[in-house]
């Protein structure tokens, strides 16, 4: 069995990593089963920091698509067109897409159309607005896909009612939470704290991704007003890419100097030291899913600038707690997360650290 794993972003190969060692681990017992790993982007795309691999323990991938644009569209017709041709060159038996991208619904396509195996890494997730890009790729990728990997019990219900056959769905557990119990004895206290001279448990975390909130000045510039005065001493550390890091600095260059003292606008950290700086941080405000998943594994609380979550055990049972794009409820949280008010937590069912060795035991029951 030759299985292809594709990457579409960076936050993908965090999610494949342990599928890597799991496939690598069967081979070493005798198990007829190899991979390949195919990132639909540039070799030398900025995202992928030098270090990314090393810190996963993978190697890097086996071939790059070398696909680079903004228009989600054309982004589709060029991974797809490469995709096809890297697969005629280099065969497989099962493909697997991750998440919810342009370049994972490319894919998906693709490997039907040859007739391949299709699986779908965290299937079953929806924010149920179908005027999202993304919720248009999941339905049709999990629609497509011939395993539905799922992370929670939540997610099967999704699958079940919207039609997908109950052989076709696996409840394999949360992957994310494979990579963090193999990695959490390795993390790297970032040279900054020293710097900052900030205390482990006594430092906000701060990231942002997400365009549509970064494209709204006036209401970010709020937020991070509201953020800055109710963290009151600690510090905010905020270690952001590119545009994020751009619109925000210049969001806190407006605000005078005695309250931009608090926040510290720092550079993309490698994946080791931004593990350590969220799990020992004394809260995290961000509008990532897979950073507020995290949080709940670390017990940190997670404020998330968001008004749903694609993973909603992170609210139910974890740290988590949404608070959309409102700077009142921002600043609400952030007074409880300072004043140790924060709600009891605990860790969701199946984030045991198993979820890659149950999907290479699923794909090899595949095999004639």
């Amino acid at each position: 069995m030759n299985v292809c794993i594709v990457a579409g972003a960076r936050p993908n190969f965090i999610k494949v990593a342990p599928i890597v060692h799991a496939i690598d681990k069967a081979r070493e017992q005798g198990r007829r089963i190899d991979y390949q790993l195919v990132y639909a982007g540039r070799a030398d795309d900025p995202a992928l920091e030098p270090t990314l691999f090393a810190d996963l323990q993978i190697p890097r991938p086996t071939a790059c698509l070398g696909v680079d644009c903004t228009n989600l569209n054309e982004l589709t017709g060029q991974v797809m067109s490469a995709f096809e041709t890297h697969l005629q060159a280099h065969p497989a038996t099962v493909v697997i897409v991750v998440d919810d991208l342009a370049s994972t619904l490319a894919a998906a396509i693709v490997a039907k159309k040859q007739g391949l195996l299709l699986a779908h890494l965290v299937a079953g997730t929806r924010s149920f607005d179908i005027n999202m890009p993304k919720e248009i790729n999941r339905l049709v990728i999990d629609g497509l896909s011939d395993l539905l990997f799922t992370a929670g019990p939540g997610s099967n219900s999704i699958a079940t009612r919207e039609g997908a056959e109950p052989s076709k769905i696996y409840l394999v557990g949360n992957i994310l939470m494979d990579t963090l119990r193999h990695n959490r004895n390795r993390f790297v206290r970032p040279r900054q704290l020293e710097t900052l001279g900030a205390k482990d448990g006594a430092y906000l975390v701060f990231t942002l991704n997400r365009k549509a909130l970064i494209a709204r000045r006036t209401l970010l510039q709020d937020m991070l007003q509201e953020l800055i005065r109710q963290a009151g001493s600690h510090p905010i550390i905020a270690p952001l890419r590119q545009e994020a890091a751009q619109i925000v600095g210049e969001c806190i260059q407006r605000f005078d100097t005695h309250t931009a003292a608090t926040f510290h606008l720092i550079p993309p950290l490698s994946y080791l030291e931004f593990g350590y700086l969220t799990a020992h941080a004394k809260g995290i405000i961000t509008d990532s899913g897979n950073v507020a998943e995290e949080a709940t594994f670390n017990g940190v609380p997670c404020i998330t600038l968001n008004s749903y979550t694609e993973h909603i055990e992170t609210v139910k049972t974890g740290t988590n707690l949404l608070v959309g794009e409102d700077a009142q409820r921002l600043g609400q949280a952030i007074a409880q997360l300072v004043q140790d008010r924060w709600k009891n937590a605990a860790i969701p069912d199946r984030w045991d650290g198993r979820s890659a060795e149950r999907i290479v035991s699923i794909l090899l029951e595949q095999q004639p």
